[in-house]
């Protein structure tokens, strides 16, 4: 069972890991847009989102 279980959590992180990195580009599109429109409230949130996502990342890559 044991097996199992560790078997689906690697399919799920294999499925995940894609979408995170696209989701990843995305934030880093819409940091240089803030950047370039000195939007410091948006800079401030996608660096948050971003660090979310990279700690997601790290945690299903390991």
């Amino acid at each position: 069972m044991e097996q199992v279980i560790q078997a689906l959590k690697r399919t799920d992180a294999e499925e995940r890991i894609p979408v995170l990195r696209l989701e990843i580009d995305y934030e880093l599109v819409t940091l240089h847009d803030a950047m370039k429109g000195n939007d410091e409230e948006e800079k401030v949130q996608t660096k948050q989102r971003l660090k979310q996502l990279r700690q997601e990342l790290i945690r299903l890559e390991a």
